[in-house]
C-alpha cells in the first residue's frame, strides 16, 4: 500500500472498509441497521427533550453523527447518538443561557457540539487517547455491569405504566417501589412490556434469523393499531418532520466563554464513555482501536452534529449492543439507521404513535442485559482479588455517581493499586539449585544455596522515591542474615527499570554502607536506559564500568575467578543467568 493510501486509511476508516467489504456482510448489516432503527428515533426524540430541546434535534443529532462516524469511526460497530449521560448536562448548560428561547436554545447547543467536538479532535491530534489504558479489563467488567444495571433501572417504570420523577438509581429503585405498592402498575402497558421481552428472549434463545427486536417492534405496532388502544396506551408519539440544516444563528462570543466549561467536561464524559465501550466491545470481536483515533472521531462526529442542527452526542451503550445483536458487521449499520430516519421522517411520520413505550423499555432492557458479565466477574474473583475489588469498585462508583465519577474512582484505584504494587514488589534472594540452570529465588527453593562469600539479590520494581527505603532496608536484611563472610552483593537489576532522584540517593546509601563493611556492590543485568539515568545523575566516577556485568552469570565468574560452561558447551552468557523459571536472560 502506498503512503497516500495508508494515510487515507488511517485517516478514513470507513472508506478502507468500503474498498474491503465483503459480500456476506450486507444482509446483517442492513438488518441491524433495521433493528437498531426502532431505537434511534425515540431514543433521540426522548434524550432532546430531557436536554431541554425540540425533538427533531435529537434525530438530526443521530443521522448526522452516524453518517460522520461511518467516515471517519474507527469501530466498525459504535453506534453514536444522544445519550442519557450528557442531556442532563446540555440542559444544565444551555437553558439558563436560552432565556426560554427554543431557537436560542438549539444554536446554543449546535455551539456546544462543535465546541467539544474541537476539544476531542485536539485532544485526538495530540494523541491523548493513552487516557483508556488505565481503563483495564477489571474496570471494564465493572463499568459494564452498571451501566446495564442502570439502563434496565430505568426502563422498569415504562414497562410497568408509569413515570418516576427520580434522578439517581437508588432513588429510581425506591420510587419504583413506591409506585408498585400504590397499585400505579397499569396491565395494558405490562402486558406489552413482558410481551415484547418474551419475543425477544425466546427468538434469541432459539437463535432464530429473524431478530426478536425487530419481530416485537412490528408485532407491537400492529397490534395497537388492529386493538384500537392508542389512546389508553403510553406511545412514543408522532416522528416530527424536518431535515438536519444549519441552526446557529444568533450567538456571541461571551456564549463560547459560557459553554467552556461545559464543553470541557462534556468532551470528557463523551470520550470516557464511548472509549470503554468501543475498547470492550472490540476485544470481544478480536479487533483493536486506537484510543486516540477514537478520540479524533467522537470529536468529528460531534463537530457535525453541531453543524447541522444537533446537540453533543456519544457511543450509545443500549443502541451498540442492539446493533451488535443484530449480526453487524461494519459502519454500513449506521448509515442504513441514519436513512431510515431521514425515510421515516419524510414518509411515515405517523408510525411512531403506534408504538407503545413500554415494548420500546423491553428492548432497551434486553439490549442492556448482553451488557451484563457475571461469569466475568466471577473469573476475576478466582484469578486476582485485587482486579476483583477494582471491578466491584467501578461497579459501585459508575452506579452510585454516574459514568464519569465511576470511572475516576476506579482509575484512582487503579493508580493507587499499581503504586502499592510497585511500593512493596516482590523482593528475592537468589541461588544455586542443582539440576537446575540459572540463580533461583531461594524462598521458593529452599534446596538451593547461596554462593559462597556472595549475596545475589533482586527488586522486582522500578526504584522510585515510594520503595526506595523499601529496597535499602531489604540490601541490608540479607547481608546481615547472610554472615560476616560477605564480601560482594550482586544485584540482578533487570526487573529496575527506571531509577528517581529520591531512589537514586538511596542506592548511593546502600553502596557507602556496603563500602564501609569491605562489600562490592554489583549490578548485573541493567538495561541501558537505565545504565543512562545513572550517568545523567553524576554517578560513572562511583558506578565504573567494572561495578555493572551483563548478567548475574557473568558476575558470580568474575568474583569466584570461574568460566562455567552449559550442558551443551555454549558460553555462560546465553545460558546461565535465567531468572525463575530458567530463561535465559536478554542480551544487550
Amino acid at each position: 500500500m502506498s503512503a497516500m493510501g495508508e494515510r487515507m486509511r488511517r485517516l478514513l476508516p470507513g472508506v478502507d472498509t468500503a474498498l474491503h467489504y465483503r459480500r456476506e456482510w450486507l444482509l446483517r448489516d442492513v438488518r441491524a441497521g433495521v433493528v437498531v432503527t426502532a431505537l434511534l428515533i425515540p431514543a433521540g426524540m426522548g434524550y432532546a427533550q430531557v436536554a431541554g430541546l425540540p425533538p427533531e434535534t435529537g434525530l438530526y443529532a443521530t443521522i448526522v453523527p452516524l453518517l460522520a462516524y461511518a467516515i471517519i469511526g474507527p469501530s466498525r460497530i459504535l453506534v453514536l447518538g444522544p445519550d442519557s449521560a450528557l442531556a442532563p448536562i446540555i440542559a444544565a448548560a444551555i437553558l439558563p443561557l436560552a432565556m426560554g428561547d427554543d431557537d436560542r436554545a438549539v444554536a446554543l447547543a449546535g455551539l456546544l457540539a462543535i465546541m467539544v467536538g474541537a476539544i476531542l479532535l485536539l485532544g485526538g491530534i495530540l494523541r491523548l487517547g493513552f487516557v483508556t489504558d488505565l481503563l483495564s479489563k477489571p474496570i471494564r467488567v465493572g463499568y459494564l455491569n452498571a451501566v446495564a444495571l442502570i439502563v434496565i433501572i430505568s426502563q422498569v417504570p415504562t414497562l410497568l405504566g408509569f413515570s418516576t420523577d427520580a434522578d439517581t438509581p437508588f432513588t429510581e429503585v425506591v420510587a419504583i417501589g413506591q409506585g408498585i405498592a400504590e397499585g400505579e402498575v397499569r396491565l395494558l402497558p405490562l402486558a406489552f412490556g413482558l410481551g415484547s421481552l418474551a419475543v425477544i428472549v425466546g427468538l434469541t434463545v432459539v437463535k432464530s434469523r429473524v431478530p426478536g427486536v425487530l419481530v416485537a417492534v412490528v408485532a407491537a405496532i400492529v397490534l395497537t393499531a388492529v386493538l384500537g388502544v392508542s389512546h389508553d396506551l403510553p406511545v412514543v408519539g408522532a416522528l416530527p418532520q424536518g431535515l438536519p440544516a444549519p441552526a446557529l444563528g444568533g450567538l456571541q462570543w461571551a456564549d463560547v466563554a459560557a459553554l467552556a466549561l461545559p464543553a470541557a467536561g462534556i468532551a470528557l464524559v463523551a470520550f470516557t464513555d464511548s472509549a470503554v465501550l468501543s475498547r470492550t466491545l472490540a476485544a470481544r470481536r478480536g479487533e483493536t482501536v486506537s484510543g486516540s483515533r477514537e478520540m479524533a472521531a467522537i470529536g468529528g462526529s460531534n463537530l457535525a452534529s453541531g453543524l447541522f442542527g444537533g446537540f453533543p452526542i456519544s457511543a450509545s451503550s443500549s443502541r451498540t449492543p442492539v446493533a451488535e445483536q443484530a449480526g453487524s458487521k461494519s459502519q454500513l449499520t449506521g448509515v442504513v439507521g441514519a436513512v431510515l430516519i431521514l425515510l421515516f421522517m419524510l414518509l411515515t411520520p405517523w408510525l411512531t404513535d403506534l408504538l407503545p413505550s413500554a415494548t420500546l423499555a423491553a428492548v432497551v432492557i434486553a439490549a442492556a442485559s448482553r451488557l451484563i458479565d457475571v461469569k466475568g466477574f466471577v473469573r476475576l474473583v478466582r484469578m486476582d482479588r485485587i482486579d476483583a475489588l477494582l471491578s466491584a469498585a467501578a461497579f459501585v462508583g459508575v452506579f452510585a455517581f454516574g459514568v464519569l465519577g465511576g470511572i475516576a474512582v476506579t482509575i484512582g484505584l487503579s493508580l493507587l493499586a499499581f503504586v502499592i504494587q510497585a511500593w512493596r514488589p516482590y523482593r528475592a534472594e537468589l541461588g544455586r539449585v542443582t539440576g537446575k540452570r540459572g540463580y533461583h529465588d531461594l524462598s521458593r527453593n529452599p534446596e538451593g544455596e547461596r554462593i559462597p562469600g556472595v549475596v545475589i539479590l533482586r527488586f522486582d520494581a522500578p526504584l522510585f522515591f515510594a520503595n526506595g527505603g523499601i529496597f535499602e532496608d531489604f540490601v541490608r536484611a540479607r547481608v546481615e542474615a547472610a554472615g560476616s563472610d560477605v564480601h560482594t552483593v550482586i544485584l540482578a537489576a533487570e526487573p529496575i527499570t527506571d531509577i528517581d532522584t529520591t531512589a537514586v540517593d538511596e542506592l548511593v546509601d546502600v553502596d557507602d554502607w556496603l563500602a564501609k563493611r569491605g562489600i562490592r556492590l554489583i549490578i548485573a543485568e541493567m538495561k541501558d536506559p537505565v545504565v543512562d539515568v545513572l550517568r545523567d545523575y553524576g554517578l560513572t566516577g562511583r558506578f565504573t564500568p567494572d561495578r555493572f556485568a551483563p548478567t548475574v552469570g557473568a558476575a558470580v565468574d568474575d568474583v569466584t575467578g570461574t568460566l562455567r560452561q552449559d550442558l551443551e558447551g555454549t558460553k555462560w552468557d546465553q545460558d546461565d543467568d535465567a531468572a525463575d523459571g530458567g530463561e535465559a536472560a536478554p542480551r544487550r
